[in-house]
């Protein structure tokens, strides 16, 4: 059984912050495939073309029939597991800080032997379910997890290790007046945040959900611009040491195509849609990467929602969509530039929302606010890069890897 999490004490000002400590991040060019899976939250492995041997470990040629068409599938899950070994000596300064940790050999069902970290309520000769999951350097590594764990579960050393798991965090969301910040908030609440800040522009305008959200206990409303540099700055500086997660909702939407659209409606879009991000990851970006080792409550996510246009756009909706796209493009970056401290970037792909009145001339199906705070506390939890929500996001997000040119045509009149 998995100890449960206690919530964290008080933090010491007179204890230093833990430099954050990276796994080795050295894979070979085919392991690199790993990684991708476990960002959308899929276990899968490289299957030969010809012969269909599932390879492990990530190879070049296939180790039965020597091709080289080796493409990533989604595999059976369920193992055994053969051995297992508790490390309590290593030489990399990661693992140095973290002994003891299990590992083991498992046997999938799918045929290959694996080496994985072991969930701390599985042993020798227990059924499994294998999971692919990103470790801090952004690396895909396989962990064993038991076919049907305990409420604490997720509490495990491994997993929180490798999650963003919202429990005894605290969250900042950039716009409260956002469709769907009043369901995050709650779903975050329910996940064990400790605290939810929220960002209100304005805030001398009324809007109907205010009142609800100041009668949450753990609840802030603080004044937050995420087009204006002064604000972000100012509340970086009051609460910026304390964000664990912070959660990019600011979104400004206007209908219209590129020849016959106001080009100030397209400054706006920009201004909020990739401008905001960009300022927001100026303001808390470096405060939260040198948290990310900070015990329980460190520091864990940057999480950017997007509309699924930042993978192609709708004709109807040209400067949104293309300010989405460079909104996508700025998360690329950052994800890069923080993944030297551990700090994971997490885009959720959204399709047209319930209840946002630019979208309304659209026909279903659209995405609740409850799903899409569903999918971000999923992603959370399983520590995810890429999360999709809603038929509409999934649809197009599937069909973009297949073909992105092809769902280009289909989304400009070519098909249906």
């Amino acid at each position: 059984m998995s100890e449960p999490l206690v919530p964290p004490k008080k933090k010491d000002p007179q204890r230093r912050t833990a430099v954050p400590v990276l796994p080795p991040a050295t894979r070979s060019r085919a392991a690199l495939g790993l990684g991708v899976m476990a960002a959308q939250g899929r276990f899968g492995l490289q299957v030969c073309a010809e012969c269909q041997a599932v390879q492990y470990p990530p190879r070049d040629a296939c180790h039965k029939c020597l091709s080289v068409d080796l493409p990533w599938q989604d595999v059976d899950p369920s193992g055994t597991v053969m051995a297992e070994t508790t490390i309590r000596v290593s030489p990399e300064p990661y693992f140095r800080e973290r002994m003891p940790w299990r590992m083991g050999a498992v046997k999938l069902e799918a045929g290959p032997m694996l080496n994985c970290h072991l969930h701390g309520e599985v042993g020798r000769g227990d059924a499994v379910r294998m999971a692919l999951k990103l470790d801090r350097a952004g690396q895909g590594v396989l962990v064993a997890l038991p076919q049907k764990g305990s409420a604490a579960m997720q509490d495990d050393p491994v997993l929180r290790a490798m999650s963003s798991d919202p429990k005894y965090r605290r969250v900042l969301i950039s716009d409260a007046r956002a469709p769907v910040a009043l369901a995050l908030t709650q779903a975050l609440l329910k996940a064990g945040a400790s605290h939810v800040f929220l960002g209100e522009p304005e805030a001398w305008r009324s809007w109907p959900e205010r009142a609800a959200f100041a009668a949450m206990e753990n609840v802030s409303l603080l004044p937050l611009d995420v087009t204006d540099v002064t604000s972000i700055e100012k509340l970086a500086a009051e609460i910026g040491g304390k964000v664990d997660i912070l959660i990019n909702t600011a979104s400004f939407v206007r209908p219209g195509g590129i020849m016959g659209n106001d080009t100030g409606f397209a400054r706006d879009s920009f201004e909020v849609n990739t401008l905001g991000l960009m300022r927001l990851a100026q303001g808390f970006g470096p405060g939260m990467a040198a948290r990310v080792q900070d015990g329980t409550n460190s520091a864990a996510a940057f999480v950017n929602i997007l509309s699924v246009q930042a993978l192609v756009p709708d004709p109807g909706f040209g400067s949104f969509g293309a300010s989405q796209a460079a909104a996508r493009s700025i998360s690329q970056s950052l994800r890069a530039e923080f993944r030297q401290s551990g700090l994971r970037v997490m885009n959720v792909y959204i399709g047209p929302i319930e209840g946002d009145a630019w979208f309304q001339p659209l026909p279903p199906p659209k995405v609740t606010p409850n799903a899409v705070a569903r999918s971000v506390v999923g992603g959370l939890v399983d520590g995810l890069e890429e999360v999709t929500c809603g038929d509409i996001a999934r649809d197009h997000y599937a069909r973009w890897q297949a073909d992105a040119l092809l769902l280009e045509r289909e989304m400009t009149g070519g098909g249906s």
